[in-house]
């Protein structure tokens, strides 16, 4: 099916929606709907105006003002993050291998131009380095100006800004990074190529003896088979493997997980949750989200852990 067709399907969809919901007198034309890849669930959240789209070299991007989200933004017509809940994302990427490395001074950020996932790595003052490397800088403009609450994290001395394809970026380094965080989009454009075998061997590579890399990895209710590869793979490619996540209202089916990978055998329930209480302004994050976050319902389980 070629790009035209699925755009008319999906104009089509939005039509007999909004013909249904009229129906009901309900008006669906403040609304807006993320119909790519969603996987028979589309997401609905309601709009008050467009505060600014563009297209840059690699994407469209596109700013909203939501009726009770905050500002939201989009990529190529994808929900990356709102201003009301993007904390339960940005927490748990950044503080779970923060917390079960022994002393990370030194981490790489892959992707993340909204700023989030780099203000809660700089909560940790053991943190020396922070290497933001984000293909686009255009998402990083549009982010100081629509969530300011993250614009004092890229004024960090700490702080590097890469403005280059992370693939490419990470085979620069070899036994650096003590924490890689993945804060990517879709596996589709330009966040293809960041969920391949060939890049979690980079981001090993890039790993310190004692590593911990973490991935963006989905959905478990829509990516399941997504998953389970990803988890085949690294715990081939890694001592140690597995699967963790968390809720965030506005991703299809209101969660998303992640990938955990480590370059030495660890217990994700043996962590150092002293650190917790040396962090600040957590919304999401504290020790029992920590454990819970790796308990797994058992058809997951089942499709992880049988051949």
């Amino acid at each position: 099916m070629n790009s035209t067709t699925k755009t008319l399907l999906s104009a089509c969809a939005a039509l007999l929606l909004s013909q249904s919901m009229n129906a009901l007198n309900t008006d669906v034309s403040n609304f807006f709907i993320e119909w790519r890849n969603h996987n028979g669930l589309p997401t609905m959240v309601e709009v008050e105006e467009k505060l600014e789209s563009c297209k840059s070299e690699y994407q469209e991007i596109e700013m909203y003002k939501t009726a009770t989200f905050g500002n939201m933004m989009l990529i190529d017509g994808v929900i990356m993050l709102t201003q009301r809940e993007n904390f339960a994302y940005h927490e748990m990427i950044a503080h779970v291998p923060m917390v079960l490395h022994s002393n990370p001074k030194r981490v790489l950020i892959v992707g993340g131009g909204d700023g989030g996932t780099l203000t809660e790595i700089l909560k940790h003052d053991s943190v020396l380095e922070v290497v933001l490397c984000e293909i686009d800088a255009k998402v990083i403009e549009l982010s100081k100006k629509y969530f300011p609450e993250f614009s004092a994290a890229f004024e960090d001395p700490r702080v590097t800004i890469a403005i280059q394809d992370a693939a490419k970026y990470i085979t620069t380094k070899e036994d650096y990074f003590d924490v890689i965080c993945v804060d990517s989009t879709d596996p589709f454009g330009p966040g293809e190529v960041l969920f391949q075998k060939e890049f979690y061997t980079q981001i090993k590579n890039a790993l310190t003896h004692d590593g911990i890399a973490v991935t963006q990895s989905e959905s478990m209710y829509l990516y399941t088979d997504l998953i389970k590869a990803l988890y085949k793979q690294n715990s081939e490619l890694f001592p140690y493997a597995s699967y963790y996540f968390t809720l965030v209202p506005t991703y299809p089916s209101g969660t998303i997980g992640f990938s955990l990978c480590s370059k030495k055998e660890i217990n994700p329930e043996e962590a150092n949750f002293s650190k917790i209480a040396a962090l600040k302004n957590l919304r999401y994050y504290n020790q029992a989200m920590h454990k819970a976050s790796f308990q797994l319902p058992q058809f997951l389980h089942n499709e992880l852990h049988t051949n």
